[in-house]
């Protein structure tokens, strides 16, 4: 248990430490402070979409599958993505090997 442990969590998970600071960071820098709760999932979404890309040896492969994805989902209007609801659309199933 983490609580028990004298030492700060920042030692004890150094990975868990660096991924939440990149995302704050990105939040901060992205969205300028204009974080809105409802959204979050979104936000969390792309995130880990670019954080799980971010090393990629084919980085010409992200626009393409980007897009690929854009055409293979239905179109989300935009009330739906700014309503109060806790709904999220269905996520597409990946076309391919991930990037």
């Amino acid at each position: 248990m983490i609580s028990a442990n004298i030492d700060p969590a920042h030692v004890v998970m150094p990975r868990v430490h660096k991924v939440v600071s990149l995302l704050k960071r990105w939040l901060m820098g992205t969205l300028q402070g204009g974080i809105q709760h409802q959204h979050l999932d979104y936000y969390l979404d792309e995130f880990a979409f670019r954080f799980n890309r971010r090393r990629s040896k084919a980085r010409g492969m992200l626009f393409y599958r980007l897009a690929q994805q854009a055409v293979a989902v239905e179109p989300v209007p935009y009330r739906l993505i700014v309503s109060r609801d806790d709904v999220k659309p269905e996520k597409s199933l990946p076309l391919g090997p991930h990037v």
